[in-house]
């Protein structure tokens, strides 16, 4: 049999990759801060969790709106209130003292995927569109570019390609600082050799040609 080998120094001694710091994704917050998972989006902040939170329950809550079945029972509901209605009067509640902090966010058009964003969403001719503007779309764009990033490293087919962008980000500077360096040379000119004075030829010339 052979021997065993422990691989607990190994990975002490393995140098451990610190993320880098993010902007929070929800709209509102956007502060910088250190990520302790490659896949967090979020910050650290409660009040910001808790705001998420709001935005997660008003998003499942429009789209059970949307769904067929709910809108059958809602409409049967609603049939039943209107004859139980005829029989009994009951005082009309507000919808703010009802709803709490989700009247301020009740809205029936659908609003924009970017949590934290409530507002709502362009119009689009082609497809429906899922945002209010291109900054959110661009912000999950880069956070699912990132993501994507992540996990791909961890196949061959990744690592060679992140080498290759090494090596190609590695020849453009060593080729940039070459082109600066030819640059900087050929500006450098070569002082000229100081001219000769011709106060002696002037001279000679005043000169009677008899050498008075």
């Amino acid at each position: 049999m052979g021997q065993h080998k422990s691989t607990s120094v190994g990975r002490s001694r393995a140098r451990v990759r610190r993320l880098r710091p993010r902007r929070c994704l929800r709209k509102g917050c956007e502060h910088i801060y250190r990520p302790r998972r490659w896949n967090q989006r979020y910050c650290h902040d409660p009040e910001c969790r808790r705001e998420l939170r709001r935005w997660q329950a008003s998003k499942r809550q429009q789209r059970r709106r949307h769904s067929e079945l709910v809108l059958a029972q809602h409409a049967a509901a609603e049939r039943e209130r209107r004859r139980q209605a005829k029989f009994k009067a009951k005082p009309k509640e507000s919808a703010e003292a009802a709803r709490g902090h989700a009247a301020k966010n009740l809205s029936c058009a659908p609003f924009c995927d970017r949590p934290g964003c409530y507002a709502p969403r362009r119009c689009s001719i082609r497809n429906p569109a899922r945002y209010c503007s291109d900054g959110c779309r661009l912000m999950l764009a880069r956070v699912r570019d990132r993501e994507r990033k992540w996990l791909g490293r961890a196949t061959p087919a990744g690592q060679h390609k992140r080498r290759l962008e090494y090596q190609n980000a590695r020849s453009s500077v060593t080729q940039s600082a070459q082109t600066a360096g030819s640059c900087g040379t050929a500006s450098i000119r070569t002082p000229d050799p100081p001219r000769r004075s011709n106060s002696r030829r002037s001279h000679i010339i005043d000169r009677d040609p008899s050498g008075r």
